[in-house]
């Protein structure tokens, strides 16, 4: 999964692609390097960000969907957590909602299903990118008891099992020490009736440890991707396309060819 910010303030690449015709080219760029999904946000939800309106959100995604709809033949989810801005996504080229709030919103269910839409859910344990929840029985039996939840609540909608995915919610609401760990045992997080995304793109824990400037973060994101999909991972969300399906295509060679 591509990521397509069109926000002047995202954490890492703000200001680069906030102008539709700029936003298009980098998309089509992204589907030429090897990316299956083009993810779209018109608001940043990095730490330290200035939450925006509904209707501030719609009026700049209005100004880039069209642009990049026309631009790449893959499928485009749309970052957002509100019902309306996934409504216009939705009737007008995206295909997936890209949900970050954490919760299981009724009103968002309502605008999948009526558009058969995919949706991908994040944990984010009550919390944000600024806050660090609590988890008494630690983050992966939290992790692995919101997608339960999650499981039941789409059923429970009325959308199918194969349109939804879940990501754990690398940054959001976990210590560095969190991230690691659920990280670390990522395959025992892996619902068996869902797709698993992760997001691990350049994110302060990945600075943290591989060091922050572009090159260093590229490396540990790397190490992170091929770690995630020995864990079971099925999609990772990355601001490197180039690079991530090259990694990705020998992590597939080595762990998922010949029944192993």
């Amino acid at each position: 999964m591509g990521i397509l910010n069109v926000t002047p303030d995202s954490f890492f690449d703000g200001g680069k692609w906030n102008e539709p015709q700029k936003a298009a080219q980098h998309a089509h760029e992204m589907e030429a390097d090897g990316a299956d999904l083009i993810d779209i946000g018109a608001q940043s939800t990095r730490p330290g960000h200035t939450p925006l309106s509904e209707a501030r959100e719609l009026e700049i995604l209005r100004q880039f969907l069209p642009a990049v709809r026309k631009a790449v033949r893959i499928p485009i989810s749309v970052d957002t957590f509100f019902p309306g801005v996934a409504r216009y996504a939705l009737e007008n080229g995206a295909a997936i909602v890209n949900d970050v709030s954490g919760s299981l919103s009724v009103d968002m269910a309502a605008v999948v299903r009526e558009h058969d839409a995919g949706w991908i859910l994040m944990h984010t344990g009550g919390a944000d990118a600024d806050v660090t929840a609590a988890y008494p029985n630690g983050v992966c039996a939290d992790v692995r008891a919101f997608f339960t939840e999650a499981s039941a609540f789409i059923r429970e909608q009325g959308i199918a099992t194969q349109s939804v995915c879940l990501d754990p919610g690398f940054g959001f609401g976990k210590s560095h020490e969190d991230n690691l760990a659920l990280l670390r045992a990522l395959g025992s997080v892996k619902p068996e009736k869902h797709a698993l995304l992760t997001a691990l793109s350049c994110k302060r824990m990945i600075a943290r440890e591989a060091g922050e400037d572009e090159v260093q973060r590229l490396r540990g994101t790397l190490a992170a991707d091929t770690l995630a999909i020995a864990g079971g991972t099925d999609l990772i969300r990355v601001h490197h396309v180039r690079e991530a399906r090259a990694a990705a295509d020998m992590a597939d060679a080595l762990l998922r060819r010949g029944g192993i």
